[in-house]
């Protein structure tokens, strides 16, 4: 069972620094799991946090000192250089007028924050599904840029950042495509990663992200678990990333859907995974409308509805495959 919660907090503070509490034991155990002499020293963060997202450093250094300013904490929180993560994943744009970007985030529910959390930091909207609380796995900004992730599929790991940070880099910084594209280009990501932007002109891309080369910028509008070609071909057997991409390729060029028969597609198979017990399963399914700022969360038989107007602070209940229940705090 999983329980998604809603939070909104326009500057960092109590709400923010109470789910740091209740997370932290489990996320303390993970970034120390290979010896904490593995892990950057908190100096090396904070230097490569001011070198490469210097626009970053004072609310990175202000969510530091509400959890009291630890070492290990202030570490956590920089993602840089954390252990190897790996996740399943598809998402796509709807190929209509209308910037709409679609995504299945395929992991482990016990290892997921089930946080959805709207801010107001630095001046900047933004409402996204939070990794490590400071980091996003999807969302988008009150400017209508709206971003996502997808596991790249390769074993290289190197010196970077986590790509959850860098995609709150992008909500936080970027108001367009070209924004976010340049900041993809230029930050170092720890492992490899498929970033796809789209911003309110419908303006896109998608960014392969890797430890070990420079980044590419491609104009499509798919990616699964692979870059432009499969290199790591047991994790692309176990996580079908290449029938998932030709699926989604096929529904973009021969099925002119409409945008609800589009998102109905992810909670169907091939995109669909009730893979839970390798990790795999698809824990949601997200749509961003980040032109009208409206975003939803969809599972089968069931919708969460957010936007910048109306962020009601309540919570979904799921036990997998797949049930939900709605609830209230």
């Amino acid at each position: 069972m999983l329980t998604f919660r809603a939070i909104s907090e326009d500057q960092p503070g109590p709400k923010w620094a109470g789910l740091f509490r209740d997370y932290w034991p489990a996320y303390a155990r993970w970034w120390s799991r290979e010896g904490l002499s593995n892990r950057p020293t908190w100096m090396e963060c904070h230097r490569a946090m001011a070198q490469h997202m210097p626009e970053l450093l004072p609310l990175y250094e202000t969510l530091c000192d509400l959890v009291g300013g630890g070492d290990m904490e202030s570490r956590f929180l920089s993602f840089f250089c954390p252990p190897a993560y790996l996740s399943g994943c598809s998402q796509a744009l709807w190929p209509g007028k209308e910037p709409l970007l679609v995504r299945n985030y395929d992991y482990d529910p016990s290892a997921f924050d089930g946080i959805v959390l709207k801010t107001r930091w630095q001046g900047r909207g933004v409402i996204g599904t939070t990794d490590g609380l400071f980091g996003l796995v999807d969302g988008m900004n009150d400017a209508g840029l709206a971003v996502s992730l997808t596991f790249g599929g390769r074993r290289e790991t190197g010196t970077g950042f986590g790509v959850p940070l860098i995609l709150r880099y992008v909500l936080q910084t970027c108001t367009t495509a070209e924004e976010a594209g340049k900041a993809l280009s230029r930050i170092p990501c720890h492992m490899s990663y498929n970033v796809t932007v789209v911003d309110r002109a419908r303006h896109f891309l998608t960014g392969y992200l890797a430890p070990d080369r420079p980044a590419l910028l491609a104009h499509t509008a798919v990616a699964t678990n692979h870059q432009e070609r499969v290199e790591w071909s047991s994790h692309a057997r176990l996580t079908a990333t290449v029938e998932r991409e030709r699926y989604l390729l096929q529904r973009l060029t021969l099925h002119p859907d409409t945008q609800e028969k589009f998102i109905r597609t992810f909670l169907r198979p091939p995109l669909y995974s009730t893979a839970f017990a390798a990790g795999f399963g698809t824990i949601f399914t997200a749509a961003y409308r980040a032109g009208k700022g409206q975003a939803e969360w969809h599972w089968p038989g069931q919708v969460w509805n957010k936007s910048f107007d109306h962020f009601p602070e309540d919570s979904v209940t799921l036990t997998f495959p797949g049930t939900v229940q709605m609830s209230g705090f």
